[in-house]
């Protein structure tokens, strides 16, 4: 276990497997697979209703029906209700790729053409199939699909070109179909009788009577690519929408037997599945390129639009960054799209938005990846100006000039920043001030300089005149910061120099050279430190004012993909191609934790409240988040979860958080086990606590203050008014009449059962004078850890605590004081007494603080007199003096001290 732990992934829409939909009621939901794990939409919004648990291997096909789930893994199929799985499917010999509901029932048929059939219906004990159908050796399945009114029958395409029609019941072939030469990826039956549409590798659809083997219609895209996806309307229009491989979504009219409309940039990637709405001119498409869009035939035309979407990137995202105090993220990738992702609802996630790349790709008739910006190689943020303007601006690759983005309204914004327009270059670096008013580039050709992101005009350049020419480095500018007070900034060079400049006057300050090449720096403005990453795979850390340097890290053995620094600036988290991810302590200058994943990070963000990580990985095209143990768990101290120098191996985090990701062994180091891993699991207060120090409660602070303050609260809680008599009695209610009008209730006369009901109550209630509260407190003295007891009194209202030590004072006491022998014996007594100890040791623990200060506080208000009188009590409060007096004289201490090193350090530099 390290500090940080798996949670999930983000930004994952589809994969590489049809969708299946399914109605239930008025409302339409979609199921899609998202690798190991599917996701279920509401398609009247899409928005995500259910994320189901991880399972071992990929997701290979789909099916539902109703509250089940039906997912083919491997050579099993898992059955799911809900979120929730019932049972597994275990028949297959090799992969099951096609699913089919039929029924009551569902068809698998794996890659060996094995075909069972599985009765969903008491699937607690019927686990095994029903049927069996093995096809023939040299006829390998693409798709499967149920004609409508054939009862009993499947019609199955095949690698080879062919179709079968199969009666399940009686296990046999009906009839082949010679099919036409080329392999069907597609295959689905249309609302008029005895009528399927077959796609082909080769581009072609053919539209087949089945009953009479004849051929209807064929329609050709075969420059568009193969078939993968048709679908008939169901509206009473005669259109059916294939989609290709390409991406394209075709529109054919069956009556007029030609193309009615085409959706050329309807993905970026092969569509695998379409599907009309029933009874509405609403068509959903799914591809490869991780988003599902949803498009609607409604315009005067015939064209269909887009009428919602969901999506994540098509490609693995290079930089991420948090935003908007940790609820958002922004990440860029290269498919070229800038998005911000919402950590916590899905919903709000969304693509920045380009200036209608859609109507201008359809209006110039070329592709929207032309009209797209380049990929984001590096970006900076602003969120102190984002009412006001652009607070984003972007470098791309091979671009020279940069682009500014207002969060505020999604979009680009209208500034271009094009930096030495005489000799432009590539735009490497960028960084905004810490006023958000000015922005800083670097360029390829060594050039730096600053624009106003309100107006977008430049502001002057940096250069140094012992450079040939005259520009700020010699060689590419690998990054730029800016200081919290806009006097400084610093920039490197890829020749390892590294020059800090005047903000203002634009002079240069200062230089160091590292001594070989930079490849990425990162700078801190509060603590002022800057972190250069090397060709030597060295992690150094300088400090800009005092200029020299002050850490050195190294432990990496691949090139250095990202680093980062905690808000605080206690620690930097780096990233390596080795797979590795160490979190160094700034100020103790060692490794604190090291953790090793499967897939290489590429860049990493910690969110300004230290509590989420998010990382990409290669290859990746999800946001991974990962939780900070040591925000959530009661440990007090690092070593308690932190595994040093040792590397533990972790699985990425799945789409689903509540499943966990990692393995097994994933707690075992590479190199010997971790100490005391099962210790660290489950951590005690009170044997992490750190010495000298006091635990608080974590109590609200309205309960232990409620103690204190519990007069003034009765006082201020007592009614102004006494009650009022009713006017009227209710009619259910015997009266007696009056003299004086007043309504006199008629007294019941209790029967002879409640009267001895009555007198075996207080009986019980004159032998049994202990409560739950003394009984709690006897065991606890008794075993001599109060634990129990404290979580006992912690859950209970102050009243209630009130009233419970009220009911131990000594009622009968005299002034003169009993006989201390025949006091010992009143379990009052021995409460009062048992308390003491309690206060004594909870004190010297010093956990609970403010409670049991609160609690002591009460007790004494309530008992101090019964103390005072008696000696043996009397020794016992000297002890908790003696012990309280003890405690806060180190406390104190510890305060001062404390309060010592805060000013030396306000006063001195790093």
């Amino acid at each position: 276990m390290g500090i940080f732990e798996p949670y999930r992934a983000i930004g994952y829409i589809t994969s590489t497997i049809p969708f299946v939909v399914q109605r239930l009621g008025t409302e339409t939901f979609v199921t899609v697979s998202v690798g190991k794990a599917f996701q279920v939409y509401n398609c009247a919004k899409l928005n995500l209703v259910i994320v189901s648990p991880q399972l071992p291997k990929k997701i290979r096909a789909l099916a539902s029906f109703r509250d089940f789930t039906f997912a083919a893994y491997g050579k099993d199929i898992a059955v799911f209700k809900r979120a929730e799985q019932v049972a597994t499917w275990s028949r297959h010999s090799a992969k099951v790729n096609l699913l089919l509901l039929f029924g009551d029932h569902i068809l698998s048929v794996d890659i060996d053409g094995n075909m069972f059939i599985w009765a969903f219906k008491g699937i607690e004990n019927n686990l095994a199939p029903i049927a069996h159908i093995l096809l023939d050796d040299k006829f390998k399945p693409t798709c499967l699909m149920h004609p409508d009114t054939y009862l009993n029958k499947v019609v199955l395409g095949s690698q080879e070109g062919s179709l079968q029609l199969w009666n399940i019941s009686t296990k046999k072939k009906l009839y082949e179909f010679k099919g036409w030469n080329s392999p069907i990826t597609s295959c689905v039956s249309s609302p008029a009788l005895d009528v399927i549409a077959v796609g082909c590798a080769d581009g072609k659809i053919h539209v087949h009577n089945i009953r009479c083997d004849e051929e209807l219609v064929t329609f050709s895209h075969s420059t568009r690519g193969s078939v993968t996806a048709l679908c008939f309307s169901t509206d009473g229009k005669p259109l059916l929408a294939s989609g290709s491989s390409s991406g394209v979504i075709s529109i054919w009219n069956l009556e007029k037997r030609k193309l009615q409309s085409v959706i050329r940039e309807a993905h970026d990637n092969s569509i695998l599945n379409l599907h009309f709405f029933a009874n509405e001119p609403v068509l959903m498409s799914a591809s490869a390129d991780n988003s599902i869009k949803v498009w609607i035939f409604d315009t005067t035309d015939g064209d269909p639009r887009l009428l919602r979407f969901r999506s994540g990137h098509s490609a693995p995202p290079r930089c991420i960054r948090f935003y908007a105090n940790g609820r958002h993220i922004l990440s860029a990738g290269q498919d070229r799209a800038f998005r911000l992702f919402s950590i916590i609802q899905d919903q709000q996630s969304r693509e920045l938005s380009q200036r209608h790349i859609s109507k201008r790709a359809k209006k110039l008739k070329i592709k929207e990846e032309e009209l797209k910006l380049k990929p984001v190689i590096a970006f900076d943020c602003a969120e102190i100006r984002e009412r006001d303007w652009c607070n984003v601006v972007t470098c791309h690759t091979d671009t020279s000039q940069a682009y500014v983005w207002r969060l505020q309204n999604f979009v680009l914004g209208e500034h271009i920043l094009k930096p030495c327009q005489e000799n432009p270059t590539a735009v490497k670096a960028c960084a905004i001030s810490a006023c958000g008013n000015f922005a800083v580039l670097g360029t390829a050709g060594g050039w730096i300089e600053r624009f106003n992101l309100q107006s977008g005009i430049s502001r002057g350049t940096y250069s140094d005149a012992s450079e040939r020419r005259n520009c700020a480095h010699e060689g590419e500018v690998v990054g730029v910061a800016c200081d919290s007070t806009n006097s400084l900034m610093i920039s490197a060079g890829y020749h390892g120099d590294v020059k800090v400049w005047d903000f203002k006057g634009r002079e240069l300050k200062s230089r160091w050279d590292i001594g070989c090449s930079l490849v990425k720096i990162v700078y801190h403005r509060l603590n002022g430190l800057l972190a250069t990453v090397a060709d030597d795979l060295v992690i150094r850390l300088f400090d800009v004012v005092a200029l020299r340097m002050v850490r050195k890290f190294e432990g990496h053995t691949d090139r250095v993909t990202d680093l980062c620094f905690s808000e605080d600036g206690k620690w930097l988290l780096s990233s390596s191609m080795d797979g590795t991810l160490r979190i160094w302590d700034v100020i103790l200058a060692r490794q604190i934790d090291a953790i090793h994943v499967e897939v290489p990070i590429t860049a990493l963000s910690l969110s300004p409240n230290l509590d989420v990580l998010a990382t990409t990985h290669v290859d990746q095209n999800g946001v991974y988040l990962w939780v900070n143990q040591s925000m959530f768990s009661g440990a007090s101290t690092i070593d308690s979860y932190a595994s040093g120098k040792q590397i533990v191996k972790v699985k990425l985090p799945s789409v689903s958080s509540a499943e966990g990701s990692q393995d097994q062994d994933s707690n075992k180091p590479t190199s010997e086990p971790l100490p005391h891993a099962e210790e660290s699991s489950s951590f005690s207060t009170s044997i992490h606590q750190i010495p000298e120090l006091v635990t608080l409660s974590l109590l609200p602070k309205s309960q232990w203050q409620g103690l204190i303050n519990l007069d003034i609260i009765k006082i201020r809680n007592k009614p102004i008014e006494p009650p009022k008599k009713p006017e009227n009695a209710p009619f259910f209610l015997p009266t007696i009449p009056s003299l004086s009008g007043e309504v006199l209730f008629k007294p019941t006369e209790p029967s002879n059962e409640d009267a001895k009901v009555n007198q075996v109550e207080n009986t019980q209630m004159k032998l049994d004078l202990s409560s739950q509260f003394l009984r709690v407190l006897q065991s606890s003295a008794d075993l001599e850890n109060f634990s129990t007891f404290t979580d006992y009194i912690k859950g209970l209202s102050p009243s209630t605590l009130d009233m419970e030590l009220r009911m131990l004072q000594i009622i009968d006491e005299d002034d003169e004081g009993d006989d201390e022998q025949e006091l010992d014996k009143r379990p009052e007594f021995v409460a009062i007494e048992l308390m003491l100890d309690y206060f004594i040791h909870e004190i010297s623990c010093r956990n609970n603080f403010e409670f049991v200060q609160a609690v002591i506080r009460l007790f004494l208000k309530i008992h101090g007199e019964t103390i005072r009188r008696q000696s043996r009590l009397q020794d016992k409060a000297r002890k908790l003096l003696e012990t309280q007096c003890a405690v806060w004289q180190r406390v104190d201490k510890l305060f001062q001290s404390g309060r010592c090193i805060l000013t030396f350090l306000s006063n001195s530099q790093f």
